[in-house]
């Protein structure tokens, strides 16, 4: 989404680079009670939003890591037996133009859905020029496509002008959940599997995105900022105006799919985001550096849906995000810094979770 690239620099800030020896299996940090068999899965480049096919074999992710051929983030798959391996290449199957964000498997398994630029651009767009300031750039040239897993897009979901991505697939496969500026707001939107019956869902004034549908696909978790100062409003407005975000001040939110009973889950303060719901359909686990003095401190932690029962989940490395539960819950698959020798890699990790 956007939803990592940035703020994954802004956290590995002032780290440096370094070589890393390959390591499978490690043990969990200290507290991390829930993680069992942690394997690493990715060495090198920044890695993330991996996300599982519905039967639970394959990953989707996104990359930039320079030892497979991208110069920026492209959409990678991978099954899960062999990913890891010394040596090991997983699929690309984005066009390896432009840039790409947010992948997600469709529910046949044979297909991913993703965002990507290149129709607008086969180089790879510029940073913004941010004078200081911590945003994250909001293409507007995004556009949400659909590719097989032999790198062909065989379907374009939207066509509309402004940013379209961050799109999720409701477990029933009935639904696809994205963020779009199409309103002249960052809102979220719902249309049918195919692209068709496209419907604003929140209309609050705020930056909506990194949404997921809850297992029974009745109800869908996002982020979500909420200026309310005029100074607040002014200064979100200047930045949407220029495509930027600020995304340093989140909570997060629940919405029915249908766009009733909106309600707010965390009042942590800070960044809190990248939910997903736990299989049990009550609890959310997200992301988050409300603990942190200095703000780059990223763990996980999980929450009742109600905002009852916080736990932090993570303890390890500074940061740790972008967590789904494999679809039978057995498993949790992560990005984090941990095990990178101090440098500026962020991995794939995955670990049997332990209730």
């Amino acid at each position: 989404m956007l939803r990592y690239h940035f703020l994954v620099a802004f956290v590995l800030l002032l780290a440096g680079c370094s070589s890393q020896k390959k390591v499978s299996y490690m043990p969990p940090g200290k507290d991390e009670k829930h993680l069992r068999n942690l394997r690493q899965l990715t060495f090198g480049g920044d890695n993330a939003e991996a996300y599982w096919s519905f039967d639970g074999k394959q990953l989707t992710f996104q990359s930039n890591n320079a030892a497979w051929g991208v110069q920026c983030d492209q959409i990678f798959t991978s099954k899960l037996s062999g990913f890891g391996d010394s040596g090991y290449v997983p699929n690309l199957i984005s066009t390896g133009e432009g840039r790409t964000t947010c992948s997600y498997f469709m529910p046949d398994n044979k297909h991913v859905l993703f965002a990507s630029t290149h129709l607008d651009n086969k180089s790879c767009p510029p940073p913004p020029e941010t004078k200081g300031a911590y945003v994250w750039p909001l293409y507007p040239s995004y556009d949400i496509f659909v590719s097989d897993l032999n790198g062909k897009i065989t379907a374009r979901l939207t066509d509309q002008s402004g940013y379209d991505a961050e799109a999720t697939v409701s477990p029933d496969g009935k639904k696809i959940v994205f963020t779009s500026t199409r309103s002249g707001d960052l809102e979220l939107w719902v249309m049918d599997i195919d692209g068709k019956n496209q419907k604003q869902l929140t209309f609050g004034l705020g930056y909506d995105g990194g949404a997921f549908f809850s297992p029974d696909s009745k109800k869908i978790v996002f982020r979500s900022s909420r200026p309310k100062t005029e100074t607040e409003i002014a200064k979100y407005k200047d930045l949407l105006s220029r495509n930027l975000v600020e995304p340093t001040n989140m909570e997060i939110y629940t919405i029915n799919v249908d766009g009733t009973n909106l309600r707010q889950v965390t009042t942590l303060g800070k960044a809190n985001w990248a939910p997903f719901y736990h299989p049990n359909n009550k609890k959310i686990i997200f992301s988050s550096n409300h603990k942190s003095a200095r703000g780059y401190d990223f763990q996980l932690f999980m929450i009742n849906e109600d905002g009852s029962n916080l736990e932090q989940i993570t303890t390890e490395s500074v940061f740790n995000s972008f967590p789904m539960f494999s679809p039978n819950g057995k498993q949790l698959v992560f990005s984090s810094n941990r095990n990178n020798g101090g440098g500026r890699a962020t991995n794939l990790f995955v670990a049997d979770w332990i209730d």
